[in-house]
C-alpha cells in the first residue's frame, strides 16, 4: 500500500512538472508576436466612466482578458490580489456591455479597474491572439515582461517587484 501511494505521488509530481514546462513553452511561443514597443498610452477610460491616468513613478501591469475565457476566470483572483498593491489596468476584450462586465466582477468579488475593449482595438494594437495576456512595464514605460496564459499570484508579484527595481 505504501509503495502504491509513493508511486502515485511520483506520477502526480511528474505530471505537474510536464504541465508547467509545456505551459511555459506554449506561453513563449504565443508571446513571440506580442508588441514589445514602449507603452505610449497615458490614460484609459474605465467601465465606470472615469478616466484612469497612469502614474509615471510606478510600473504598470496591463492584463487582457475576457468574461467568456475559462483561464481568465481562474486567473482573475490573482490579478485582483496584485491590483491591491500595484498599478494594474485590465482590458476586457469582446465581453459585451459595461454592465455585463460589472456584473461579472460583482459575481466574482473582483475589484480591479477595467477598460471595455468591445471592438478589440487595444487587443489589436498589442497583437493579442490568446487570453489571458499580461504585460508589465517599468517606470520608464519599457516592456519588461509579457506572458500568455495563466500566471500565479506569486509569479505576478515577483515580476511586478522586479519591474520596480
Amino acid at each position: 500500500m505504501k509503495l502504491k501511494i509513493i508511486h502515485y505521488i511520483k506520477e502526480i509530481v511528474l505530471f505537474l512538472i510536464i504541465i508547467t514546462i509545456s505551459s511555459n513553452i506554449i506561453s513563449l511561443y504565443k508571446s513571440d508576436n506580442l508588441t514589445s514597443k514602449p507603452l505610449d498610452i497615458t490614460s484609459f477610460k474605465l467601465i465606470d466612466g472615469t478616466d484612469f491616468h497612469i502614474d509615471n513613478s510606478k510600473p504598470i501591469l496591463i492584463h487582457f482578458w475576457a468574461t467568456w475565457c475559462p483561464t481568465c476566470k481562474l486567473e482573475a483572483s490573482n490579478i485582483d490580489t496584485i491590483s491591491k498593491n500595484f498599478q494594474v489596468i485590465t482590458i476586457a476584450v469582446q465581453s459585451d456591455k459595461n454592465q455585463d462586465i460589472q456584473k461579472f466582477l460583482k459575481q466574482n468579488s473582483l475589484n480591479f479597474m477595467v477598460v471595455n475593449d468591445r471592438d478589440s482595438s487595444f487587443a489589436h494594437n498589442f497583437n493579442i491572439s490568446a487570453y489571458p495576456t499580461t504585460f508589465i512595464y517599468n517606470k520608464k514605460r519599457e516592456l519588461v515582461f509579457s506572458d500568455v496564459g495563466y500566471t500565479s499570484t506569486l509569479g505576478l508579484w515577483l515580476r511586478m517587484w522586479w519591474a520596480t527595481l
